[in-house]
């Protein structure tokens, strides 16, 4: 098989899984079909994954209850942001479980995956915005490819959106991602993750490359966010500071195994050694 008829293959294959994903979302209809339930909103249990001879988590037990925010930390590799793909649904464990809200993510039909992450908003790191697109189109992007909202429905969202991230609408709306800095993007990325107001919000690396000011900008917006939206947060991230002060709990991996789970105060008191080392 030539390079061009892979390319071809590849191609058609994109091309019919978006097709296959548009056709599920309009099977769901505008809104989600999966309700709130009782109990942990994220539960992991036992998990264990290995890429090939490299353990990435091993035997992860975790949970993510109502209404708080759970800051995962770790050194580079130690499998923090692999935790937010298996929640998502993108990655698959080789072992144990992914309850999201109840449903098991993992071995959920597609359609269930996709009304599951209706109630989920992703804040890349860096942002990810879409160079060539307006602020508005950015932060729209979800309700324009996945809703059958009326355009004047879509705008007033979006300027509710950048609003609650302290933004003024008619300032930035037209501007495109180079145009701004590099706190602006954050705010933009966080405006877009939760323009069509999800009940979990998944963080990576949210302060990366942000100076002292902007990252305590970004914090508090984290802290009003859990309060003003009621959402339940995930924050994978390597800033010690900014867990603490945004955490109801903190999650410490090493190497794929999980070594703390508690408070920030319980952290600080811990005589695990790892811990301690970490911290210092």
């Amino acid at each position: 098989m030539t390079q061009d008829s892979l390319d071809l293959w590849d191609s058609q294959m994109r091309k019919e899984l978006r097709e296959e994903v548009r056709k599920a979302l309009a099977d769901l209809g505008d809104e989600s079909s999966l309700p709130p339930v009782a109990g942990p909103v994220v539960e992991l249990e036992d998990l264990c994954l290995k890429f090939g001879d490299h353990t990435v988590l091993q035997g992860v037990s975790l949970d993510l209850q109502r209404g708080e925010t759970l800051s995962v930390l770790g050194g580079s590799g130690a499998g923090k942001s692999t935790i937010l793909r298996l929640i998502l649904g993108l990655s698959l464990p080789d072992s144990g479980q992914v309850r999201v809200e109840g449903h098991d993510i993992a071995h959920a039909p597609l359609t269930q995956v996709l009304a599951l992450r209706r109630n989920m908003g992703m804040v890349f790191q860096e942002a990810a915005l879409f160079d060539s697109l307006s602020v508005y189109d950015n932060v729209g992007f979800y309700l324009h490819e996945h809703t059958g909202l009326p355009e004047e429905e879509i705008r007033r969202r979006v300027r509710e959106s950048l609003e609650l991230v302290d933004l003024e609408p008619n300032q930035v709306m037209d501007l495109l991602p180079a145009e701004l800095s590099g706190g602006m993007k954050k705010r933009v990325g966080i405006a877009r993750a939760v323009v069509h107001r999800p009940r979990i919000l998944l963080y990576d690396e949210p302060t990366s490359g942000l100076d002292p000011i902007t990252t305590r900008t970004i914090n508090d917006l984290i802290s009003k966010l859990q309060t003003e939206l009621d959402v339940s947060s995930i924050v994978v991230t390597h800033d010690i500071r900014s867990a603490f002060r945004i955490s109801n709990r903190v999650a410490l991996l090493f190497e794929g195994v999980l070594v703390f789970v508690g408070g920030p105060e319980e952290m600080v008191a811990s005589e695990d050694e790892y811990v301690r080392e970490f911290l210092r």
